[in-house]
């Protein structure tokens, strides 16, 4: 019959190699985990590279020019009025023309004069990137509807329910013609 000490030693080393064993194992794991981390990071990189180009204030929504309206005719006969890209929103005022504002913020705005004009109702964000081409994915809503709050808070657009706009009541007063 084995002594207890023998006993007490088979059993020691058993539970030798299996914490050999699980510790190889962790270092597989743990190799796994770095090359994977890795990896994720590389494409969380790729992604927000892909995301900055393709954002609509590095001229995505700008691509085309909206079709002008009767407030620009005012207004190219005074070069130097047109905004910079990237420029402030001016605050409305009466007789102010679109072209004081970049083209997104116009595309916008154009947008909403003629759903004003067909008496449609107000546009969420998310019909903006539609109507402008651009997937409806969480970074280009969320780039149209700062620029529709930033109109909003000028007094370009109103917000009469939260996420959805339409031309503010003197701009929509004036049939988009001041």
């Amino acid at each position: 019959m084995p002594s207890v000490v023998g006993l007490l030693e088979q059993h020691e080393l058993a539970a030798r190699r299996r914490v050999d064993r699980l510790c190889e194992e962790a270092d597989r794991i743990q190799a796994g985990l770095a090359a994977a981390e890795e990896a994720w990071q590389e494409w969380a990189i790729a992604r927000r590279r892909v995301g900055t180009v393709l954002a609509p204030d590095c001229g995505n929504i700008a691509d085309e020019e909206a079709a002008p309206g009767p407030r620009d005719a005012d207004a190219r006969s005074a070069p130097g009025q047109a905004a910079k890209p990237k420029s402030q929103v001016p605050m409305w005022r009466e007789g102010l023309a679109w072209s004081v504002l970049s083209v997104d913020y116009q595309r916008i705005l154009t947008a909403l004069a003629d759903r004003h004009r067909l008496r449609q109702g107000p546009l969420t964000c998310q019909e903006l990137a539609g109507m402008f081409g651009l997937d409806a994915v969480p970074a280009k809503v969320e780039a149209l509807r700062s620029k529709a709050k930033r109109l909003v808070a000028r007094g370009w657009l109103a917000e009469r329910q939260p996420g959805r706009f339409t031309l503010a009541q003197g701009v929509a007063g004036q049939g988009g013609a001041s």
